[in-house]
């Protein structure tokens, strides 16, 4: 299970969609910030070690290959 710290900045009163903030993966270096509640949710679903895993999964994939 991923962990995350989700830092909120900003949030609009009566307006809950409306926020910034920064996200940060426990265990992954650097942070991505968000101005919206869309991109959070992009974050979160697209994080850092997801990316990575899927980038060692076509390395290895080219791998057999040769």
């Amino acid at each position: 299970m991923k962990t995350y710290i989700v830092r909120v900045y900003r949030l609009v009163k009566g307006k809950p969609l409306r926020l910034a903030g920064v996200v940060e993966e426990v265990g992954i270096k650097g942070r991505k910030g968000f101005t919206n509640y869309e991109e959070l949710w992009d974050i979160l679903r697209f994080s850092a070690s997801s990316r990575h895993s899927r980038k060692k999964e076509n390395n290895s994939s080219r791998d057999e290959r040769r």
